[in-house]
């Protein structure tokens, strides 16, 4: 007799990655668990999941309570979510915390509002009730960056500098956590991740920077925890890059994911931007 399948949870936030994850738990044999963020989350993951249903964002409760029904142990906190929105009028009519969540956000993260020390918390209320959660990567890791040149288009001469320098600034900024991205050219930095997210940070680099040329760097945090927000590019970033002027990517490498890695490399390479990974 087979054993029955382990059922994986995914936690679904936007983008494209928690598809990357499921596909993978698909792979590895697994029973599918998704808790879809609402209004964050693909409606594909639905027509994937043996179990699919949405839940709010600060729901945890909900979370806790679905993933326990199904069964579930183990489980994945992945894509992202449009922390921009969360400033935006009438939000406390869409971002309705449950019990849980406001229980945990007074006894643990109301004198931190990091994401780091805001995911931890939820990751201890999780653990909690039995459910771990994993790297955010474990089943997609074929996808994350390598060390080297990842591209046929190498760096340009005149940008050889700033990936050394915006490398050495942008693990700098990370640390702070300020940002976790930065456009750099000639040795002067254009601009840096906030809350607004990398692809609006690229657009503000080239109309920052109109003559092009820039380099964008990419790392994760010192000490990255890998269950949560990995730092991720894709063919959108490859796009917005090219639109901006920028002639280079540096990524750190096995800590950032690129989103369907050949066709965003081979993407990266029709539009002659290089693509580098670099080790701490």
């Amino acid at each position: 007799m087979t054993a029955q399948a382990e059922s994986i949870g995914v936690i679904a936030g936007s983008g494209r990655v928690p598809i990357l994850v499921a596909e993978g738990i698909r792979r590895a044999g697994s029973s599918l668990v998704v808790v879809g963020l609402r209004g964050q989350a693909d409606p594909a993951l639905r027509a994937m999941a043996d179990q699919f249903a949405w839940a709010g964002v600060v729901r945890v409760g909900r979370w806790i309570g679905l993933l326990r029904r199904h069964g579930v142990r183990r489980a994945v906190l992945v894509g992202g979510v449009k922390k921009a929105d969360m400033y935006a009028p009438f939000r406390l009519l869409r971002y309705v915390p449950d019990f849980r969540a406001l229980k945990l956000w007074y006894r643990t993260t109301r004198q931190d509002h990091r994401d780091s020390a805001i995911l931890l918390a939820v990751a201890d209320e999780l653990a909690s009730e039995g459910i771990e959660l994993m790297s955010s990567v474990e089943y997609c890791q074929e996808h994350l960056a390598g060390e080297g040149l990842m591209t046929r288009t190498t760096v340009p001469a005149k940008a050889a500098g700033d990936v050394e320098f915006g490398f050495r600034i942008a693990r700098r900024s990370a640390e702070l956590d300020i940002g976790q991205s930065l456009a750099v050219k000639e040795g002067e930095i254009i601009a840096i991740e906030a809350i607004e997210g990398t692809d609006r940070m690229i657009a503000r680099a080239g109309e920052l920077c109109r003559t092009g040329g820039w380099t964008l760097v990419k790392v994760a945090r010192p000490n990255q925890d890998m269950r949560f927000d990995v730092p991720t590019i894709g063919m959108e970033t490859i796009r917005n890059l090219r639109a901006a002027g920028a002639v280079c990517v540096v990524l750190e490498a096995g800590k950032t994911l690129i989103v369907d890695k050949p066709d965003t490399l081979k993407l990266a390479d029709e539009f002659g931007i290089a693509v580098l990974g670099r080790k701490v």
